[in-house]
């Protein structure tokens, strides 16, 4: 094979665009910074009662896992009580603005008789503006939900969403108390909120000699890759899907592997 192509995968490095959030009227611009190759998430169990993680049994004093008419992945639920209002945290694993939005109103739902719904979702790596949203849902301006988004954003934890539901308790707390409640109610969602690592994937097509094929194999390991489909004719066509901070350095060893004689190229993500 004389010919030979080789691309960097930079492009599918870059964070998703910037997107207003048409339910708040709230909206910011994307992070400037490359998003990371892999991040932690929340780890719930689905409405099928499918954990898949070991861990789960050992929660945060006072913490629950629930499920909830109208949302189809778990929720990680925590109370406190401040100044005799009863603050409820709910939070869940937020992939997508629709998945947020669709646990926004299933929290609405469930507590339809509760003073205030207020909530706060980004729906991307952590600190990534993209994907966000919060509402405070009556409680004076800028004291609820931006507090929480806040606290979303700098927590460490990637594609989440919280809501915080109050039930009035007689006693007003005032702008800045209603700002330090709905912050520490936030972190307390995210506090012992279990969780697992989002290795941002990539995919790479490979062209190459037959005679090629068992050297190709043995660097699969080394980058965490694997074999997602292999065509066989004049040459054996490979799509390799491997983390995408491993992608560059893979596709330069598949290069230098085959003394040039490949094709190598990055191929689109695929839709999920």
């Amino acid at each position: 094979m004389a010919d030979q192509r080789i691309s960097t995968p930079s492009g599918i490095l870059s964070g998703t665009g910037p997107e207003a959030d048409a339910a708040t009227g709230e909206s910011a611009p994307a992070a400037a910074r490359r998003a990371p190759a892999r991040y932690p998430v929340p780890l719930l169990p689905d409405q099928s009662g499918g954990a898949g993680a070991a861990g789960l049994e050992t929660l945060a004093q006072g913490a629950a896992l629930v499920r909830v008419t109208g949302f189809a992945g778990g929720v990680y639920r925590r109370e406190d009580s401040i100044k005799r209002s009863r603050f409820i945290v709910s939070v869940a694993h937020a992939p997508d603005t629709a998945t947020a939005r669709a646990f926004i109103e299933a929290m609405r739902g469930e507590f339809a008789d509760a003073t205030h719904n207020c909530w706060a979702f980004a729906a991307g790596p952590p600190g990534d503006t993209a994907r966000i949203g919060c509402s405070d849902d009556g409680e004076p301006h800028g004291t609820a939900g931006r507090p929480m988004l806040q606290q979303l954003l700098h927590g460490g934890v990637g594609e989440v969403a919280a809501v915080v539901t109050r039930y009035f308790g007689g006693v007003k707390l005032g702008t800045g108390g209603l700002v330090r409640a709905y912050a520490a109610m936030a972190r307390l969602g995210l506090d012992g909120l279990p969780q697992r690592q989002r290795i941002v994937p990539a995919r790479v097509s490979v062209v190459l000699a037959h005679g090629r094929a068992g050297a190709l194999r043995r660097l699969l390991p080394a980058y965490e890759a694997s074999i997602l489909s292999e065509v066989h004719g004049a040459d054996v066509e490979c799509i390799i899907g491997l983390p995408v901070e491993h992608a560059a350095a893979f596709m330069a060893a598949v290069i230098d592997m085959a003394a040039g004689e490949a094709l190598v190229d990055v191929l689109p993500p695929a839709e999920d």
